[in-house]
């Protein structure tokens, strides 16, 4: 028997337990919270190279290992904090990855520091409010836009790592910045209000 979650209509990609939970509460829904932006910012720059799948399944350990994603915390991680992270086989242990994570917090902080909140700095790359497309097809959703082009390019010169316009683009959707889902989908008309 089928239950009523599963009978919903959902963009195609949310097919699994862990993917399609986050599909239905948090994708697309538009952040304002200064510890989920940081934490988007974190984790779509950990999925590079990677399904977003792999980066669900390690969410709860990156949490707990990255401070619930404080950037003061993490703007002050030191080599001994960076080896622990290395060994830790609960995150992506790319040291690379690790580097920008913290290297990010301090920028996620001087942003906090001009623009008072990094979600006022953010914002304005929509204009402030979530753009809402309307794509009936999976293959209509593009890799980046002008949007995320321009995000990309302010956020490299703001000394951000893992921002390319790619990974902007994912980080705009997760966080509400665009509204990807389908019109098929029933999240569709929940955040086109």
């Amino acid at each position: 028997m089928r239950s009523r979650q599963s009978d919903r209509a959902r963009c195609s990609w949310a097919s699994n337990e862990v993917n399609v939970a986050y599909h239905d509460e948090e994708w697309g829904v538009p952040v304002h919270n200064e510890h989920t932006w940081f934490e988007f910012l974190i984790l779509e720059g950990a999925q590079a190279g990677l399904s977003w799948d792999t980066i669900l399944r390690k969410r709860a350990r990156y949490r707990e290992v990255f401070d619930w994603f404080d950037p003061e915390k993490i703007a002050r991680y030191d080599k001994k904090k960076v080896r622990e992270l290395l060994v830790d086989a609960g995150i992506i242990r790319n040291r690379l990855k690790i580097a920008a994570a913290i290297g990010n917090a301090q920028a996620f902080l001087k942003v906090q520091e001009e623009f008072g909140t990094f979600d006022a700095y953010i914002w304005r790359f929509v204009g402030g409010r979530p753009k809402q497309n309307a794509r009936k097809a999976h293959k209509q959703i593009p890799a980046k836009t002008a949007e995320s082009d321009a995000l990309s390019k302010d956020l490299q010169k703001r000394g951000f790592k893992f921002v390319g316009s790619t990974i902007c683009y994912a980080l705009m959707q997760a966080t509400g910045m665009v509204n990807d889902h389908l019109v098929s989908c029933f999240r569709y008309a929940d955040l086109s209000r």
